[in-house]
Formats: structure tokens, sequence, C-alpha cells
């Protein structure tokens, strides 16, 4: 979904990804921080929380940008402020972190957010903080020369294979709703003050939404995913499933890697349409 997209005469390609957020898009972050204990190898893909690459692997892939050109920030357990572990930096901090060390940055570089499920989960009951973290957050970034932002909404929260059939499943997904609406309504003010900074929303919720049979979703179509299970995780007590690729979830949280997949070519589509690459910069000579 586009909240702001600003043609430009001339499109660069995207020179550099920028990431920030929590375990949905961690490369490794808690898994050297632990010594690699957490998340446990091989159950979880080389410390990231899937069976493999994670989303944001895939897009830069499509961007055809290399490790050494995507910074990834993000750190599994993540709040967007002062919520839960305190050894965990948050989105904040995160931002902080890597505005301290750039004061000045690459206008072609693409920023993205991802994050406020944690804030929700451990127990955060408005969604006015977390919506205001991100919005300071961009305009951290944005200080510092951050033109291109990707920001992604939340999925439902109260319909995750850990959340479904508990006591809070019904105020995690008003909690989602109120998010999701706050971020939107919150980016479209921020688009309108800065006339020179392309903001995209990527619509997780409506992708997970439709990938999801769960009864409410009317519109549900899980097998145009390839997915036969998006209720239950592959990895149970018992062991894992042998055919996790038609899994919408690895675990009662997190995506399996076929479902990043998925999450990283629609975040690719949406800047694509958003008028922030130009299709041709992106062609193999």
């Amino acid at each position: 979904m586009v909240v702001a997209a600003k043609f430009m005469d001339k499109t660069h390609p995207i020179a550099e990804l920028y990431v920030f957020g929590d375990s949905l898009s961690d490369t490794g972050m808690v898994f050297r921080a632990t010594g690699g204990m957490y998340p446990p190898n091989p159950t979880y893909f080389q410390g990231r929380y899937s069976n493999g690459r994670v989303w944001i692997e895939y897009l830069a892939e499509s961007l055809h940008l290399s490790s050494k050109q995507t910074n990834n920030f993000a750190y599994g357990g993540s709040t967007t402020g002062s919520v839960g572990n305190s050894y965990v930096p948050s989105l904040l901090n995160q931002v902080q972190s890597f505005t301290q060390t750039h004061k000045y940055t690459n206008s072609d570089a693409l920023y993205v957010l991802w994050t406020g499920a944690n804030d929700y989960l451990q127990g955060v009951s408005s969604a006015s903080i977390p919506v205001k973290n991100v919005i300071t957050a961009i305009n951290s970034l944005t200080d510092v020369g951050a033109k291109k932002i990707l920001v992604a909404n939340l999925p439902d929260l109260g319909q995750l294979p850990a959340t479904r059939n508990s006591a809070n499943s019904v105020s995690l997904s008003a909690l989602t709703q109120a998010h999701n609406q706050g971020l939107r309504r919150s980016l479209k003010v921020l688009s309108q003050q800065h006339s020179d900074l392309d903001i995209v929303q990527l619509d997780a919720n409506a992708l997970y939404r439709d990938a999801m049979s769960t009864t409410g979703y009317t519109y549900a179509n899980p097998a145009a995913f390839n997915f036969t299970n998006v209720i239950s995780p592959c990895l149970s007590g018992s062991g894992t499933y042998s055919n996790p690729n038609q899994f919408l979830f690895w675990d009662g949280i997190h995506p399996t890697t076929a479902a990043h997949r998925i999450i990283g070519e629609t975040a690719f589509s949406t800047i694509q349409e958003a008028g922030m690459i130009n299709p041709r910069s992106m062609l193999v000579p």
C-alpha cells in the first residue's frame, strides 16, 4: 500500500539497505550476541527465526544488493521503545546507534522498519506509544538525510498459532487494528510534512489475511500461496513436518522461509509500484 509515491524525473537504483526491527527481520544479531545459543541451530536457520532466509534477504536479492550493501540492525525480541528486556536494543535504540555513526546518509538507500509486535505481545495495552515510537524513529532517520523509507504494518497478532486460542486473542487483534490505523494516519501526515520524502507502507496485515483460512477472513485463499496449513506451526514439540514450504508458520509466531519469500517479493513490488526504483535499473546486464 503506497502512503506516498512521488515519482522522480530520474529514478536511481537503491544503493544500500538499512533494516530496523525485531525477529521478523533479524539475520543473526541475537545469534551472535548469545554465542550461537539462540535461536538454536539447526532448528532455526543460521540465526534466523525461521527455517531459512527471512524476507529482507529476499528483498535485497531482488534489488541486486550484496551482503555488504545490506546493513541490518534488527534484533529478535525488540520492541519499539522501553518495553521488555533492557538488554535487547529497541527500535529507537537501533536507530540511535545508526544515527550516531552516520551523520549524513546515502539518499539512494532504502530504510526499512518493521516492528511493534513484541510491544503488544509483552502487554502494552495502547497503540499510541508504539506508533509514536515508529514515527520518532523515522524522523531521526530523515534528520540525517534518509529519503526512501519502507514501513511494514502488523499481521493480526490475535491469529498467530501461539495466540489464536489464548485469552487475549481478541484484545491482540484489536490492538493490531489500532496500531495499523494509527500508523497509516501518522505516515500520511509525515509524508505531507516532507515533500521530498518517499514513504511506502508494506501491508503485511493484508498479506497474512489473504493467506489465512481462519474464520472471519472472507477472501482468504491459502492455495494461492501454495500453503496447505496456515493454522499450525511446522515446528512442534515432536519435531517438524516434512513439507515446511506448505506451512505459513514455522513456529507459533514466526513465518516459514516460504512465507518470508512471499513477503520479500511483495515488498519489492510495493516499492517498485511506488516509483522508488526504475524497473530498467533492475535488469542484469
